[in-house]
């Protein structure tokens, strides 16, 4: 029996604010200008009545502000790459969604890997989609082990 899926308002808003959050963040990381004036600029320039604007803040403001330690998460999970050697792309979507992993316990630890695989399946390069859940997996395996624990015992 497979299960249905229900549209989730909430959800839909949020995967929004992610993809804008995403292009944000990279913006802020490439062009290194203010937060505050990014996020003007995308509120200025997109629609967001379908998007979760406080998200898309919170996203945009505290990835920023806890880089080092994020950073310091996902990277003992790449075993073959250096940070220095991720492209914008993947860096940013794994500092997104190790935030979210990390701080947004309200959201669920598959969600969010999702999510971030299908922004890299969407902006990144070809096959980073894969090191990108692989990361992220390791990452849910350490911030969200009670959860992870109860997914895997229920099949």
């Amino acid at each position: 029996m497979t299960k249905k899926r229900t549209y989730n308002p909430l959800a839909a808003k949020r995967h929004k604010a992610r993809h804008y959050a995403l292009q944000a963040l990279y913006q802020w990381y490439m062009a290194d200008a203010s937060l505050n004036e990014i996020e003007a600029e995308f509120r200025a320039d997109y629609d967001f009545s379908k998007v979760d604007g406080e998200y898309f803040h919170a996203l945009l403001h505290e990835v920023p502000a806890q880089l080092e330690d994020l950073e310091a998460i996902f990277a003992q999970f790449m075993v073959e790459r250096s940070l220095e050697e991720l492209d914008p792309i993947e860096r940013a979507l794994l500092r997104l969604g190790t935030f979210e992993l990390k701080e947004r316990i309200d959201v669920p630890f598959k969600v969010v890997i999702n999510e971030a695989v299908n922004l890299a399946k969407k902006f990144g390069a070809t096959d980073s989609h894969k090191f990108i859940n692989g990361v992220l997996d390791q990452a849910a395996r350490q911030l969200r082990q009670p959860e992870v624990a109860e997914v895997e015992a229920a099949g």
